[in-house]
């Protein structure tokens, strides 16, 4: 089922012939003070282990098999969110077969993030407006003047999710409440969320057949873990709406960051994200390291994946600006 940041119903309200739609999400369009609680603690205890990491790591509190489940639970949560959720889910830069459909949407769900559906419904918002007035996470919200700046920063990067009026998903992300798997897995984040943070202290306790096993592993491949891949989305929100090269046009202040492109899997090349959302590849200049788009790649070759939006050089050419005016 292809999908595009334009699908957006009438926002006509609910009545006889036109019923109320299934709630997609935990908490629906609404976040309860019990979510509010729960984010807070999914951000503050991942944090307190990232801080806690470096000490830790200097004694020694760190194994090759800590550092492997971290770097494979990582990049299985990064790819799930940057592939899935963001260029198929929200873009739809390509069609996926069934399978590959419900593995993006269950690996996005376990990078911890907040369910599907409202994931993509804020970010086809955040299309739709932005850095402009109706962009939940600009950090010009408040002004462009230093002050103003660091708050919107910070709004930008955390702030904007303790908000409890969120984008409403039916009238951003019709599709995807409209398909009963999908909804399924957004409806049961929760489970993904446990299951993301107990794989890494299972593998680690089997495989030392030791508690302390489990313990090093659960803070190195879960707590470490989620810590630095949520940092690094909200980083896409904040640092790479402020900051960075803007070799292509588009309305707003989207730049490239080259220094998180490695850890963003590519999702740092924003400027040419936001003058071409649909395209299946963010890195299209010399250089730039685009993980999730080699990955989509191989899912074409395998036959998983098909109308890959692939950039050509006219559509990147068309794009640019002017060489006097580009930065790059």
């Amino acid at each position: 089922m292809p999908t595009s940041p334009d699908v957006i119903d009438d926002g006509l309200p609910a009545s006889a012939g036109n019923p109320a739609p299934p709630s997609a999400t935990l908490g629906g369009d609404k976040k309860r003070s019990v979510e509010q609680i729960a984010l807070l603690l999914f951000i503050v205890v991942p944090f307190a282990a990232l801080v806690a990491a470096v000490p830790l790591a200097w004694g020694r509190g760190v194994s090759w098999l800590d550092l492997g489940l971290l770097v494979v639970m990582y990049y299985w949560g990064c790819h799930g969110v940057t592939i899935g959720f963001h260029r198929y889910f929200t873009h739809g830069s390509f069609k996926a077969k069934r399978p590959l459909r419900i593995a993006l949407a269950v690996a996005g769900s376990m990078a911890v993030e907040g369910p599907l559906v409202r994931w993509v419904a804020d970010h086809r918002k955040h299309h739709r407006f932005s850095d402009a007035e109706g962009d939940p996470h600009s950090p010009w919200r408040f002004g462009e003047n230093l002050p103003a700046l660091m708050k919107g920063l910070w709004w930008a990067h955390i702030g904007w999710m303790f908000n409890e009026e969120q984008t409403p998903q039916q009238k951003y992300a019709p599709d995807l409440v409209k398909d009963p798997a999908i909804r399924a897995i957004s409806r049961h984040f929760l489970s993904f969320t446990i299951l993301s943070l107990a794989i890494p202290p299972l593998v680690g306790g089997l495989v030392t057949m030791s508690w302390w096993g489990a313990f090093t592993a659960f803070f190195w491949g879960s707590l470490v873990r989620v810590a630095l891949l949520h940092h690094v989305t909200w980083s896409i929100n904040s640092i790479c709406h402020a900051v960075g090269k803007r070799p292509f046009k588009s309305r707003d202040r989207s730049g490239n960051v080259w220094w998180l492109a490695v850890l963003s899997c590519g999702e740092s090349w924003h400027n040419l994200h936001h003058a071409d959302p649909t395209s299946a590849r963010h890195g299209v200049l010399r250089g730039q390291i685009d993980s999730s788009a080699r990955l989509i790649r191989w899912f074409e070759k395998l036959g998983w994946a098909s109308d890959v939006r692939w950039p050509d050089a006219s559509r990147i050419a068309a794009r640019r600006k002017p060489a006097a005016a580009d930065p790059a």
